[in-house]
């Protein structure tokens, strides 16, 4: 029994399964949000941060147990941009977010998934770098307060993730500017 209970938690945990909990969250977060109420939008923050936390925990999981798949690859980095995607969508139709921001955000996020899939198949390295990583971050970081829209224990979430919002912006144009100078060799 014991075994049994460890290859199920195995598989429950397996990196490629957390991949499609995020992918599989997306349409939750939507119906969340499409309810401008109070509890509506603490449960899409919960739903995003449980989400986002998958991204985190698949990567982790697949180095530690050596379970780095093509699947991985591919999914992984699909799934960070549709829940992201998603959720900034949302925002802008609930009038929460900038439009113009968004776009720079979501049209960024596809021209540099365009450019690794370039790179990969030239045999580069499409790793993620750490300025991308710290955009990943910035941009979850404010997505939740801005989630939360509403006022909670005092403290203005909404304000608070517009300002993490601006540094995410700055980091994601940064972070897309260094891509493509990095990749200029292949692409000039």
């Amino acid at each position: 029994m014991i075994l049994e209970d460890k290859s199920w938690l195995a598989r429950l945990l397996h990196p490629n399964a957390l991949t499609l909990y995020r992918v599989a969250s997306v349409p939750l977060l939507v119906v969340l949000m499409l309810s401008p109420s109070r509890w509506a939008a603490f449960f899409a923050a919960l739903v995003f941060s449980l989400a986002a936390i998958t991204d985190f925990l698949d990567g982790f999981m697949a180095r530690r147990m050596g379970l780095i798949s093509q699947f991985g690859k591919i999914m992984d980095p699909l799934a960070d941009k549709l829940l992201i995607s998603s959720a900034f969508i949302m925002l802008v139709s609930l009038g929460r977010v900038e439009g113009w921001i968004v776009c720079l955000i979501i049209g960024r996020e596809l021209a540099i998934t365009g450019l690794r899939s370039i790179l990969a198949s030239s045999g580069s390295d499409v790793a993620a770098t750490n300025l991308a990583k710290w955009k990943t971050g910035f941009q979850i970081g404010a997505l939740i307060p801005l989630l939360l829209h509403y006022p909670y224990f005092g403290l203005n979430f909404h304000l608070a993730g517009t300002w993490v919002l601006w540094v995410a912006l700055v980091l994601t144009v940064w972070s897309g500017v260094d891509y493509v100078v990095r990749a200029r060799k292949l692409i000039f």
